[in-house]
């Protein structure tokens, strides 16, 4: 009887019925669903396929992003359908290969750019991929890295040194976007910046502009926290209270009267101030003659600026989208030590608290900046 079981097992093991049939349906993994806005559950559910020329990630880390609140509330409807699986900004270690995947190894580091482009519109026919006319994300046009396993393509991965943690490899993604502004405004050494707002984008921003100038640097908000947060991490770095002072009249004041090189907007939905310009004319006022301003923020709002302003100085305004490659340049930075990464991370917790996280993000933007899912289940 056991020789009969035996051959039994190898002649079904060897079958080619069991080759085809896709034992990942019953694998199970953690992952965070939004199943309706404003209300996460952390739930069970089957790791996701993976073809022979992708690669499963392990999450061990993913960030949540200022995208990720505005997706959370409904912002991002009907683009995004429940029930839904968030997470653009993660890194983990590769967990296993497909059979016509090489240059990796199982248990490598990497960080995961979530971008996909069409390849197939004029923008991606010239190669400029941010302004592809389809662009998708992972994260928010399919399930993301607010779950334990994410299957990928190798062009999507990037190889994250040893010395570089899991958590600060899960800040890869939104740096890659301050490095690709540094990039699209051509700041260069010596260069003076403003940057108005402060929040999790912005601070990126301002340390990808410090690896790149030593210049003056302004960086304007409303929110005390965050810059706070900015004196304590670049004590060089002259912070705004657009609540208290006239950042135009301050960065005036404090350039001779010349301005800076180049402003940047991040605000996206700003809030009116009275006796004040909306950020975008107050970058244009802030800058010199011939200067830059590089536009990142994305309000739905119109906003107003007057032109004149920008044609007298004979001035550019351009658009800065999501990233290209700049990963490789996060990454060599964080190698470097040149980023100081845990000046953004203000709470970790374990996915199964994210509604904790996100109400924390909502209700005190003012204490927290960057709140970090392990997905590692060693936090505590």
């Amino acid at each position: 009887m056991i020789i009969y079981r035996d051959n039994l097992i190898n002649r079904l093991f060897s079958s080619s019925e069991f080759q085809k049939f896709d034992f990942s349906k019953n694998v199970k993994m953690k992952a965070a669903v939004l199943e309706k806005y404003n209300q996460f559950t952390v739930v069970e559910k089957p790791q996701p396929k993976m073809s022979e020329n992708e690669v499963l990630v392990k999450v061990k880390f993913a960030s949540i992003c200022g995208s990720d609140q505005h997706l959370y509330k409904g912002d991002f409807h009907p683009r995004t359908k429940l029930p839904f699986t968030p997470g653009h900004e993660f890194a983990g270690v590769i967990e296993k290969i497909g059979k016509e995947v090489s240059g990796y190894n199982i248990g490598e580091k990497v960080a995961v750019d979530p971008i996909i482009w069409c390849g197939e519109c004029d923008a991606c026919k010239n190669e400029h991929y941010p302004a592809c006319d389809k662009l998708r994300l992972i994260g928010i046009d399919q399930d993301g890295g607010f779950a334990e396993y994410v299957s990928v393509p190798p062009s999507m991965l990037y190889k994250v040194p040893e010395n570089v943690s899991h958590e600060h490899a899960a800040l890869v993604e939104v740096y890659g976007i301050g490095f690709h502004a540094c990039n699209r405004a051509n700041v260069k050494s010596g260069d003076s910046i403003a940057i108005y707002g402060g929040g999790k984008v912005g601070q990126c921003l301002m340390q990808a502009v410090r690896t790149k100038t030593d210049g003056k640097m302004f960086v304007i908000d409303i929110v005390r926290g965050r810059l706070d947060i900015i004196r304590n991490s670049y004590p060089d770095v002259r912070t705004i209270n657009a609540m208290k002072e006239d950042p135009v009249e301050v960065i005036h004041k404090e350039t001779n009267g010349h301005g800076v090189d180049v402003a940047f907007e991040v605000v996206g939905h700003a809030e009116q101030i009275p006796n004040r310009a909306n950020p975008l004319r107050s970058c244009v006022q802030s800058i010199r003659g011939g200067g830059v301003v590089c536009v990142l923020g994305l309000g739905d709002e119109e906003i107003p600026i007057l032109f004149k302003e920008l044609i007298w100085k004979e001035a550019q305004i351009i658009a800065s989208r999501v990233s290209h490659g700049e990963f490789s340049e996060a990454i060599a930075h964080l190698e470097k030590g040149d980023l100081k990464p845990d000046a953004l991370i203000t709470s970790v917790l374990p996915v199964d608290k994210i509604q904790e996280a996100f109400d924390m993000l909502e209700k005190s933007p003012d204490k927290y900046l960057k709140i970090l899912l392990d997905l590692s289940g060693d936090a505590g």
